[in-house]
């Protein structure tokens, strides 16, 4: 008698039964035939068995579970067929939730410890320990207080309360402000691990509390997120009201960030076979670890820990950060001539710190980079964060020069530049000399585009003579940089925010009375932004096409978005118009450029012409 106890002890314990063990148990012999013969197909049965372990209700025969993640056709095939042959031995009658004969206890001992097939010759050998991970398998998901996925949820959450809040959040402002709450980095990982606090995210998507639309990716919550959400803010909130003195409320949150507040929905090594990332440790962890900082076990130390780091969230303080030349790879490879490895040369002998990287916009910029200590036990220092200076410089050989007019880049790298989100766009040109006299153009043509650059279009030009004088004038340029951001305190903004920072106007009599813009995007939006092939909008499009006019420049192409932002827009406008000359002199009053001159008739019919004639144009 004293031996049955424990195995009747042991059923009062799997209360939350799987409603599906007939398929269960069939999934789980055909997953260990597979691994046997060493079958890849053995990955596919092991994740249909996770997918039917989450569905809390009975199903009447396979094809039901085709609403399942990973069950397809041939699963479904397999199941039916098991199924008739079942129900003509046992009995038409014969339900899937009928539990399977105990012919074969070496299928339920291989089932995943989550599942609760066992039968009672499994009760007897099981031992405890199979019985306490179903317990733990039993609970929902809950993140690890201060791991990636408890701040991410909580980020979102605080976002979506605040008012006129837009309900979503792209990756790197996420990132940002969930970092504040994770004691993970969301961007390097650990020693010997290749995952990071934001891989947890892929955990939240799948168990359907976060949604990830659009490109760029928007992050929100679900109804199933908000809920889990709340519960967690409500932890926070009692966390920070609790008196600090009461030992039994301070053993109470001991209790909670070992245990209530720990993922126990799944074992590490099912969670590899998954590909999501394994169980980051205890929040617990890493309180105890801040013991030699003052910081107790409580949640308040903690808190206001957190707290104090707050005022300084996306900013770059005086001394925190340092100024670096960026060089496009471009620039310092490839080619036939030796000018490229001279400018890096030059640099290197001049002492300027300087990074060669991919830019998808200009040839030189400049990044305000945090200086990050070195982690103990890591190899690598963790990667700073970086903000881009607002001043870009592409740079320009007369033959590269003549090069672009032909084919066109010329018109469109200024697009891009002004397009960029850099305020400071500078073009650095190389007179080279008497090559200039064997061009496909003439002198003459390639000096008009120059000053039409500077002053139709407004960037700052600067001539040199050879690739020395460059490499000095970066010099120059970089040591002027560092002196005059070397007291600023730099703010991180995002170009994707609507209403972000300060307008352009007060930026630009900021820095006529010599004071530098401090509110600067990061590098990796700015980079991703300047993409030339990126997804494009339809006014995008629309401005592209019509720069292709000729004598259609990229500020009559503005002046023209600003009244009609598509062609459908144009084409509508051209309906309502009586008659064929008043279609033909539609956009000739438009004005354009600081001078706010008419676009005039010729360049308005031309328009015309091209979006309104049938047929070919002659």
């Amino acid at each position: 008698m004293s031996a049955s106890e424990p195995v009747r002890l042991g059923r009062k314990r799997n209360l939350p039964s799987c409603p599906n063990p007939l398929f269960l148990a069939w999934l789980t012999e055909l997953r260990d035939q597979a691994r046997e013969k060493g079958l890849k197909i053995q990955f596919t049965y092991q994740k249909a068995i996770n997918s039917l372990n989450k569905y809390p209700l009975p199903l009447q025969n396979a094809k039901e579970a085709k609403i399942l993640q990973n069950f397809g056709d041939g699963i479904c095939k397999i199941l039916d067929e098991r199924l008739q042959r079942y129900r003509r031995e046992n009995g038409p009658d014969s339900l899937p939730e009928v539990l399977p004969p105990p012919g074969r206890p070496d299928n339920n001992s291989l089932a995943p410890p989550r599942k609760k097939n066992a039968t009672g010759d499994q009760g007897k050998e099981g031992g405890g320990g199979g019985k306490k991970k179903k317990k733990k398998k039993g609970r929902e998901y809950v993140p690890q207080k201060r791991s990636g996925g408890h701040a991410v949820l909580l980020t979102l959450y605080r976002q979506s309360q605040i008012a006129g809040s837009k309900g979503y959040m792209f990756k790197m402002e996420l990132q940002a402000e969930a970092q504040l709450l994770c004691d993970k980095s969301f961007t390097v990982p650990d020693l010997g691990s290749k995952y990071t606090a934001w891989s947890s995210v892929s955990t939240l998507i799948h168990k359907n509390f976060i949604i990830k639309t659009h490109n760029p990716a928007r992050y929100s919550l679900t109804e199933e997120g908000v809920a889990l959400a709340e519960r967690l803010e409500s932890v926070e909130e009692d966390t920070e009201d609790g008196p600090e003195g009461d030992g039994e409320e301070a053993r109470s949150e001991e209790e909670e960030c070992g245990a209530g507040l720990v993922d126990l929905t799944a074992s590490d090594d099912e969670e590899e076979e998954d590909g999501t990332p394994p169980a980051e440790r205890p929040a617990c962890v890493a309180q105890q670890r801040s013991e030699g900082d003052g910081t107790g076990l409580s949640g308040k130390p903690q808190n206001s820990r957190a707290t104090s780091r707050k005022p300084n969230a996306g900013c770059l303080l005086p001394g925190a950060y340092e100024v670096i030349l960026c060089v496009d790879f471009i620039e310092t490879t490839g080619g036939s001539n030796h000018h490229k490895d001279e400018l890096a040369k030059e640099l290197q002998r001049n002492g300027v710190k300087f990074d060669v990287r991919k830019l998808n916009v200009g040839d030189f910029l400049w990044v305000a980079r945090e200086k990050v200590a070195p982690v103990p036990g890591q190899l690598r220092a963790p990667t700073g964060r970086e903000l881009v200076l607002d001043y870009i410089i592409e740079r320009k050989r007369m033959d590269d020069l003549c090069g672009s007019i032909i084919d066109g880049r010329f018109r469109e790298q200024k697009f891009r530049l002004k397009r960029c989100g850099l305020r400071r766009p500078c073009y650095l040109v190389e007179e080279c000399g008497s090559a200039a006299s064997h061009l496909s153009l003439p002198e003459t043509t390639l000096q008009q585009a120059i000053v039409n650059t500077q002053v139709v279009d407004g960037f700052f030009v600067k001539r040199v003579q050879d690739v020395r004088e460059s490499a000095a004038y970066l010099t120059v340029m970089t040591r002027y940089l560092i002196k005059l951001y070397q007291n600023c305190t730099l703010v991180c903004r995002s170009r994707e925010l609507e209403g972000d920072g300060g307008s352009d106007e007060e930026e630009e009599e900021e820095e006529e009375r010599g004071t530098p813009s401090c509110s600067l995007i990061s590098f990796a939006e700015f980079n991703h932004g300047a993409v030339k092939n990126k997804c494009q909008t339809v006014t995008e499009v629309f401005a592209r096409q019509l720069m292709q006019v000729s004598g259609l420049s990229g500020d009559k192409a503005a002046a023209i978005l600003e009244q009609y932002s598509t062609p459908h827009s144009l084409l509508t406008a051209y309906e309502r118009c009586a008659s064929e000359t008043q279609k033909e002199k539609l956009l000739s009053s438009i004005r354009h450029g600081t001078l706010k001159r008419n676009l005039g008739p010729a360049l308005s019919r031309t328009v015309y012409q091209l979006y309104c004639t049938q047929g070919a144009l002659s």
